[in-house]
C-alpha cells in the first residue's frame, strides 16, 4: 500500500519539506549500479553500502535518462530537489563524494568518455558543528572503571589509549600489539588514507594496557595480532566498543551518551587548553588540515565564556535582570 501523501496548501505554505520525485529505475541504470557496487566489492561494507545507496538515489532521481548522459547542471538540479526535500548541507556533501566515485567508475570503465559531471559541484555549504567532549572530570570518571575479569581490563585499557592519545576508533580495533612500546610511551598508527604518525602514551594508559596484556594471553586465539580481542580471542569489533563504552558511560554516572570519538574530543580540547599548541594537536590527532584542528579552539573559548558567565560580576547582573 502506498502511505504517501500529498502535503497540504497550509503545509506548503509554512514551507515544509519537499520529497524530492522518485521514479522507477530503468533497467540500464540499474545495470550500472550493479556493476559499481561489484566495483566496491573490497571497499568496507558500511561504505560500500552507503555508496550504493546514494547512487540508487541518484538512479531514481533520473528515470529513464541514462546515469551515463548526465550532464553537471543535470546534477546541479537534482541536488536542488534533494536540498529541497530537506537533506542538509553535510548529507548532500555526502551523497556528492558517492557520485564523484561512481562517474569515476564510469570514466575507468569508458577512458574515451567526456569529464566527470560531478565537476565543479559542490553541496550547500552546512553549518559546522562543535564537538561534544566531556569535561576533564568526567573523563577520569570513566576512564577509572573497576571491576573483575579480562573484558573489564581491556575496556579500561582501551578507553585509557583513547583518551590518552586521541584515536579514532578504527584505529582503536585496528591496532596490532607490535604498534605499541610501554616503554617508550608510544603508539604508531595507521590512520585515514594509511598514514602513519607516532602518538604519545600516557603513564595511567600504559599501566592499564600493561594488565591487559597479562589478561589478554589467557583468551587470544592463536596467532591472533590484535591488541584488544574480544572474549573469542580475535580482534574486537568497533560496534562492540561502541556499547561498551555507552554502557560504561552510564554505570560511571554520566547523564548522556558517550561515543568513542567524544574521548578524542576530549583529548583534544584538554590538551589544547592545557598548552596552547595547535599544531602539536594537530599532529597527535593526524588531521592533514590545521582547519580541522581549530574547531577545538572554539570549544576553549566557549569554556572560557562559560566560566565569565559564572564568575565575573557584570556578567551575573546582567543575567539576573
Amino acid at each position: 500500500m502506498n502511505t504517501r501523501r500529498r502535503a497540504s496548501s497550509h503545509e506548503r505554505a509554512r514551507g515544509a519539506p519537499r520529497e524530492p520525485i522518485e521514479q522507477p529505475i530503468s533497467a540500464a541504470n540499474a545495470a550500472l549500479v550493479g556493476a559499481f557496487a561489484e566495483h566496491l566489492a573490497l571497499r568496507p561494507p558500511h561504505t560500500r553500502a552507503a555508496y550504493v545507496r546514494d547512487v540508487t538515489a541518484l538512479a531514481r532521481l533520473c528515470g529513464e535518462s541514462p546515469l551515463a548522459r548526465q550532464t553537471t547542471p543535470a546534477l546541479r538540479r537534482h541536488l536542488a530537489v534533494l536540498h529541497a526535500g530537506g537533506l542538509s548541507g553535510r548529507s548532500l556533501a555526502r551523497m556528492l563524494s558517492a557520485w564523484r566515485a561512481f562517474y569515476r567508475f564510469l570514466l575507468e570503465r569508458d577512458p574515451a568518455s567526456a569529464q566527470s559531471p560531478c565537476t565543479g559541484l559542490r553541496a550547500p555549504r552546512a553549518p559546522r558543528r562543535l564537538p561534544s567532549a566531556l569535561s576533564p572530570d568526567e573523563a577520569v570518571r570513566l576512564v577509572k572503571i573497576e571491576g573483575d575479569g579480562a573484558l573489564v581490563t581491556r575496556d579500561r585499557a582501551l578507553f585509557e589509549l583513547a583518551y590518552s592519545s586521541g584515536l579514532r576508533l578504527a584505529e582503536l580495533a585496528g591496532l596490532d600489539v607490535d604498534r605499541i612500546d610501554l616503554t617508550s610511551g608510544e603508539v604508531r598508527v595507521f590512520g585515514k588514507g594509511s598514514k602513519e604518525r607516532i602518538v604519545p602514551v600516557g603513564a595511567a594508559a600504559c599501566t592499564a594496557i600493561g594488565r591487559w596484556l597479562g589478561e589478554r594471553s589467557t583468551i587470544v586465539s592463536e596467532g591472533e595480532r590484535a591488541l584488544f580481542v574480544g572474549a573469542r580471542g580475535r580482534r574486537v569489533n568497533p560496534r562492540a566498543i561502541e556499547r561498551r563504552l555507552a554502557a560504561w558511560a552510564l554505570a560511571q554516572g554520566l547523564s548522556r551518551h558517550v561515543h568513542p570519538h567524544m574521548l578524542r574530543h576530549s583529548f583534544a580540547s584538554h590538551v589544547l587548553q592545557s598548552s596552547g599548541d595547535l599544531r602539536a594537536v594537530q599532529e597527535m590527532l593526524g588531521h592533514a588540515s590545521i582547519a580541522s584542528t581549530q574547531v577545538y579552539t572554539h570549544l576553549d573559548f566557549q569554556a572560557l565564556a562559560k566560566v565569565y558567565d559564572q564568575a565575573h560580576p557584570r556578567a551575573r547582573r546582567k543575567r539576573a535582570r
